[in-house]
């Protein structure tokens, strides 16, 4: 039972995960950020690994994905983005898990 139980939570997250490429890919948010390398925005990976022992850093990194930053990440700032909260929330959390 128990393995069948962690099975599915491991499937969920993986699921998810995709789920949250797919809305960074929908959303374009890959035109400007990669995984693992920075094209115009940092990478990913040096997104999570900068905010992560940041306390807060979902609720930040969902406002700055939804409302745009500058000044952050050098010179060309990051403009709004037409995201909900929800999938401002979802893209952060997923963000956040990438190493």
């Amino acid at each position: 039972m128990k393995k069948s139980v962690l099975l599915l939570a491991g499937l969920f997250v993986a699921i998810s995960a995709q789920a949250s490429e797919d809305l960074a890919k929908a959303k374009n948010c890959m035109t400007c950020h990669a995984l693992q390398k920075k094209i115009v925005g940092p990478s990913y990976k040096d997104i999570a690994a900068k905010r992560a022992a940041e306390k807060g850093a979902e609720a930040a990194l969902a406002a700055k994905i939804k409302n745009g930053s500058k000044d952050e990440w050098g010179q060309v700032p990051m403009p709004a983005n037409a995201v909900t909260d929800a999938e401002a929330k979802t893209l952060a959390k997923w963000v956040l898990t990438i190493k």
